[in-house]
């Protein structure tokens, strides 16, 4: 049976943010293992196809967006750092799911948030913060949100703050078996790299964790 995913988007974020993209993908039943066999030929093959000059000119405009999003609110954004990085030394590597979320974010110039599903609490809804809200964030980290960043919450919790980061409660674990990736959009970034990352995301889980793709889901 196909699952559903509980995804609301708030007046407020409609408001403040008109047609700003989001999206997102569930992969069930995921087997990571530590040494899939043909994974590096695999990330050979997408980093040899990012770094085409045409394509890696779009995501490097893609990305330059998002620092200044970042910036607007008085924070660094990772990803130029990480698309150097990745230019120049390839796609990192930690373990599967990590992995498929940097080259879902490279391969797309999007921000994207690799997550546990089962560790979400009720349904999810996509919303722009007020000040001083809060967020458990990864590693032990407090976020204090400021008015007007956006933000993702489950049914108890803020669990990522775009410009600062993912909680604790979600990040995957070594017993992660239901893989959910979530990709932002900001200003000026369409629709389509979304679901282009995210389906890199999710092919990834699919073909090397053994995962089922329940969907990817882009809304606008």
């Amino acid at each position: 049976m196909e699952r559903q995913v509980e995804f609301s988007i708030t007046e407020a974020y409609r408001a403040r943010y008109p047609g700003l993209a989001f999206g997102y993908t569930l992969i069930t039943g995921c087997q990571p293992l530590r040494d899939p066999q043909g994974f590096d030929q695999y990330k050979r093959k997408l980093l040899r196809k990012m770094r085409k000059r045409e394509t890696l000119a779009e995501i490097t405009k893609r990305i330059d967006l998002y620092d200044r999003f970042f910036q607007s609110f008085g924070f660094e954004c990772p990803l130029p750092k990480h698309l150097k990085r990745t230019i120049q030394s390839g796609f990192p590597r930690y373990n599967l799911m990590v992995d498929a979320h940097f080259m879902a974010e490279m391969c797309a110039g999007i921000l994207v948030a690799v997550t546990d599903y089962d560790r979400f609490e009720g349904g999810l809804t996509l919303d722009v913060a007020k000040a001083g809200e809060t967020c458990s964030g990864m590693g032990g980290r407090e976020f204090i949100t400021k008015e007007g960043e956006i933000v993702f919450r489950d049914g108890k919790d803020i669990v990522c703050v775009l410009c600062q980061g993912a909680d604790e409660k979600t990040r995957v674990r070594d017993d992660t078996r239901n893989v959910f990736f979530y990709g932002y959009a900001v200003p000026g970034v369409e629709a389509e790299p979304l679901r282009e990352g995210l389906t890199v995301g999710a092919e990834t889980m699919s073909q090397f964790g053994g995962g089922k793709i329940e969907m990817v889901e882009v809304f606008s």
